[in-house]
């Protein structure tokens, strides 16, 4: 049985299933393992992960905890509780942006690249030659808020550490939307978030894309890139506090267990708040050497659990902006069909457009059939997220996609 315990209640022993917060967030490239090491031990209680789940029937049991049902129930009365106000509508659907949003990409990521080169250098980054790029995703963001988000989820591994600036700061931008900021300040978050990483320029690139666990060496030398981004801002024209903030707080914890500085609460910059939780949804759902991305629908209640890493009011605003169940989520119907979300509803998060094609009755996969669970007629109704993994299903990237070319 899996159970989520405190850190304080690790002992050797225990069978690690998985490890509450962003593996960007701790030195364990392995996220499921026996306790059988006192330094492993000492280090998991050291490194901020305030829970973890353990695999009662491959280890030690401990008394208290909370059930892997008793946890999915909670996640779940918490996110339908937050979508109950609704989103407005998108002026186009994510199939009629994901053209303009793969061109963005691949325009984006050659501009990313090149600072990223001018950085390595040592030369002065010139924050403002960035700002077309910025409208630009400014603009798709408008048209339709998730198209440009779900396509860049799909970058490589030797894309991440581009395209990642190009997601945080088209997250930023969405959840900049929601929370109603101005033309200027969706401008500036923006940039923020597209500037945010800066410092890993400066990490060597056998830490940066080292593809098995870190030293606790290579780990503090990982842990000074906000500092190192943060300096090399300061050093440019044109970057504002807001900037700045983002660059060296995205990283910090709502619970002060997050570095550089150990803030806690609103001693954390708002702007900061935001890009720490679109920097972890971005890293958890992408691929990286050591670690498969999570699915979308996944990743959001995975966060959903991590009790003091985000600012409670902001997550749920960044839940409202991506959806409880994001594009290219698998989800199960009533009717039990497995199918894909295509689309988000402005009239409510909890139906949308989903491309079914697999029954759970006969076992068998089917022509795929749209249904829009919006529409009065529908009876049918999501009862739960699946796991394409579970399923074996390689080919959901391509069922909502459609033709559409990814990045």
């Amino acid at each position: 049985m899996l159970k989520r315990i405190p850190t304080e209640q690790l002992r050797l022993g225990m069978h690690i299933h998985e490890l509450c917060g962003s593996w960007m967030d701790h030195p364990f490239w392995r996220s499921r393992f026996l306790l059988d090491d006192a330094q492993d031990l000492k280090r998991l209680c050291n490194c901020g992960i305030r829970e973890v789940w353990i695999d009662t029937a491959r280890g030690l049991d401990v008394v208290g905890g909370v059930s892997e049902a008793e946890a999915v129930e909670a996640v779940e009365r918490e996110l339908v509780a937050v979508v109950e106000a609704p989103m407005p509508e998108m002026p186009v659907s994510a199939r009629e942006e994901y053209a303009r949003a793969a061109q963005l990409c691949r325009q984006a990521k050659q501009q990313v690249q090149s600072l990223y080169q001018e950085a390595r250098l040592g030369r002065v980054i010139e924050p403002d030659g960035c700002l077309p790029l910025v409208d630009e995703i400014i603009g798709s963001v408008a048209r339709n808020q998730g198209a440009l988000a779900s396509l860049v989820r799909l970058k490589t591994q030797d894309e991440y550490t581009y395209l990642h600036s190009v997601a945080v700061c088209t997250l930023m931008v969405a959840l900049g939307r929601t929370l109603g900021l101005g033309p200027d300040q969706l401008r500036e978050v923006g940039l923020a978030g597209l500037l945010h990483d800066m410092g890993k320029a400066r990490v060597p690139l056998e830490v940066l894309n080292k593809p098995g666990r870190l030293t606790d060496a290579e780990w503090q030398l990982m842990k000074l890139h906000p500092d190192w981004g943060h300096e090399m801002l300061t050093a440019s024209d044109g970057v504002s506090t807001l900037m700045l903030d983002v660059c060296l707080r995205h990283h910090e914890k709502f619970d002060g267990s997050g570095y550089p500085g150990g803030l806690a609460a609103d001693a954390i910059p708002l702007h900061a708040r935001m890009g720490a939780v679109c920097d972890v949804y971005d890293a958890i759902t992408s691929a990286r050497p050591y670690k498969a991305p999570w699915d979308a629908g996944d990743a959001v209640r995975q966060m959903a659990q991590w009790k003091g890493h985000f600012d409670p009011k902001l997550f749920q605003a960044f839940v409202k902006t991506v959806g409880i169940y994001p594009i290219g989520t698998l989800v199960r119907l009533q009717s039990g069909r497995l199918g894909v979300v295509i689309e988000q509803h402005g009239g409510s998060l909890l139906t949308p457009q989903v491309k079914v094609f697999f029954s759970t009755l006969a076992m068998t996969r089917f022509p795929p059939e749209l249904v829009d669970l919006a529409q009065p007629g529908c009876s049918d109704r999501i009862v739960g997220v699946e796991l394409a993994e579970r399923w074996g299903f390689q080919d959901l990237n391509s069922l909502w996609l459609g033709t559409a070319a990814p990045a």
